[in-house]
C-alpha cells in the first residue's frame, strides 16, 4: 500500500480540490430552496430562527463540518439525514443558505423601540 506521500503533489491538489468542491460551489438561493424542500423549515423556521421543535441554526451556524457530522448522524429528536436522502451539495448549500442571514438588527438601533 502506497502512503499519500508517494503520489505526488498534483495527484494530492487534485483530491483536495475534488473533495471539497462542493464547498466552493455552494449557493445560498439553492439552500433555501433544498431547507423547504427537505422540511427544515419545520421544526427550524424559514429562516433558520429555531422554534419550539427545533435549534435556532442562524445567523451564525456552525461550522460545516460540524454541521455535516451532525445532520448525518443525529440521534436525538432530528433524524439523520443520509446522503442517499439529502446530497453532500445540497447540504452545503442549506449551510450557505444559513450563512447568509443577516444578523437581526440589535434593538438599541431601532430609534423607535427606544422612545
Amino acid at each position: 500500500m502506497r502512503s499519500v506521500c508517494g503520489l505526488g503533489p498534483a495527484v494530492l491538489a487534485a483530491g483536495l480540490v475534488l473533495g471539497c468542491g462542493g464547498a466552493f460551489a455552494a449557493s445560498a438561493e439553492k439552500g433555501k430552496a433544498a431547507f423547504i424542500q427537505h422540511g427544515c423549515w419545520q421544526c427550524h423556521g424559514t429562516e433558520g430562527q429555531g422554534g419550539q421543535a427545533g435549534a435556532r441554526l442562524a445567523p451564525g451556524p456552525l461550522p460545516i463540518e460540524t454541521f455535516t457530522a451532525f445532520v448525518r448522524s443525529s440521534n436525538r429528536a432530528m433524524p439523520p439525514y443520509p446522503e442517499a436522502v439529502l446530497s453532500n451539495d445540497d447540504l452545503a448549500d442549506i449551510h450557505a443558505y444559513l450563512e447568509a442571514i443577516p444578523k437581526r438588527a440589535d434593538y438599541k438601533d431601532i430609534p423607535l423601540l427606544n422612545q
